[in-house]
């Protein structure tokens, strides 16, 4: 045998069973092979579709049942209806999305219309400068809420049904629980009335506060959806102490966010007075109910970090149809909450049975 020679190398016992074992690769059945398991991926991935598909049947059974339901003023008046609370369900939905609850938005949104008139109606301030000022007592209002919760590590809970108090009792200070009249704020402060101007469009009558609210959300949408800060927020309601991991400040982020929820009440405010034509201590008392109400129809899940603000408009517009669809239909105002109240459950139903694809 030569150096360049090797010795015949014998075939281990592990080597003989080898070649003896199956060669076939493993494969796996798909679980979701069903309709209802490729609907629940689907809507898991596409939240928003949700109401979308909410609001389209209720359109088509509202449009047979209710008469003159498809007409343009009945359509736009819907519209009008929803702008204020659609606007407070956008402050809403940025809070909820990173696993909050602002009980306060209402409160808020009041004070700053109080305040505003306070100081151009009966101060004589003009209107130019009363607005940023009332502008900047929303976003100060939202930052108290957002110091509350992350410098003094409060609930959200039970930091804003807190402040929901301490607003309603400034609002009651500042008016003297009395409301502005509308002939005294065209006599003094006309501009303020400005988001109930109306473009009128065949027979619609589309308004200023309309505009501003679909504005409003798309805004949002942009900023929520092509921003850094945006994925921010969504982080942080999704894992927030993964979020702190990734180097996402956390405690910043959640600041702004009740600040800009403050500033978004605030505005929401100013088309209140256009919307209503007066300004009342007691408007919109069951604002921050009706704005949750629109957020959870809209398919933004109350756990945080997962949903499309979007689907809050969507969600106002829905019980908009709703209410309109039920009052044309000549049902009764009981039974138009009735409905919604079952409608909530739903929504919070289809929440839960989307969020277990993910568990």
């Amino acid at each position: 045998m030569t150096e360049t020679e090797q010795p015949p190398r014998t075939r281990q016992d592990f080597e003989n069973t080898l070649d003896q074992s199956d060669k076939r690769v493993a494969s796996f059945e798909s679980k979701h092979s069903g309709f209802m398991d490729r609907a629940q991926h689907f809507l898991h991935g596409n939240p928003t579709m949700v109401p979308v598909i909410v609001l389209m049947i209720s359109l088509l059974i509202f449009g047979v049942i209710a008469n003159n339901f498809f007409s343009a003023f009945n359509l736009s008046l819907i519209m009008q209806q929803v702008s204020i609370i659609g606007m407070l369900a956008a402050a809403q939905s940025l809070v909820i999305i990173t696993a909050g609850i602002d009980l306060s938005v209402a409160a808020i949104m009041v004070l700053c219309s109080v305040v505003a008139g306070k100081l151009a109606v009966e101060l004589g301030v003009p209107s130019i400068i009363a607005l940023p000022m009332s502008f900047i007592l929303g976003a100060a209002c939202g930052w108290l809420n957002g110091f509350l919760i992350t410098r003094i590590k409060l609930p959200p809970f039970i930091t804003t049904l807190g402040t929901w108090n301490v607003f309603y009792a400034l609002i009651l200070y500042f008016s003297g629980a009395q409301s502005i009249r509308g002939a005294d704020i065209d006599a003094n402060a006309p501009f303020l009335k400005f988001f109930g101007n109306s473009i009128p469009i065949g027979g619609a009558q589309i308004t200023y506060g309309s505009i501003l609210m679909v504005l409003i959300f798309v805004v949002l949408w942009f900023m929520l959806n092509k921003t850094a800060w945006g994925r921010h927020v969504y982080a942080v309601g999704d894992d927030k102490d993964a979020a702190e991991l990734a180097g996402i400040q956390t405690n910043k982020v959640l600041l702004s966010v009740y600040v800009l929820a403050g500033l978004i009440c605030a505005i929401a405010g100013w088309a209140s007075i256009g919307r209503v034509g007066s300004i009342s201590p007691q408007s919109f008392y069951e604002g921050n109910l009706n704005s949750i109400t629109a957020v959870v129809i809209g398919g933004i899940s109350l756990f945080g970090g997962r949903g499309s603000i979007m689907g809050a408009l969507f969600g106002a517009l829905i019980v908009g149809v709703f209410q309109s669809g039920l009052r044309l239909a000549g049902v009764d105002v009981l039974w138009q909450v009735f409905a919604t109240g079952w409608l909530i459950i739903l929504a919070v139903a289809i929440d839960q049975w989307i969020r277990k694809v993910s568990a």
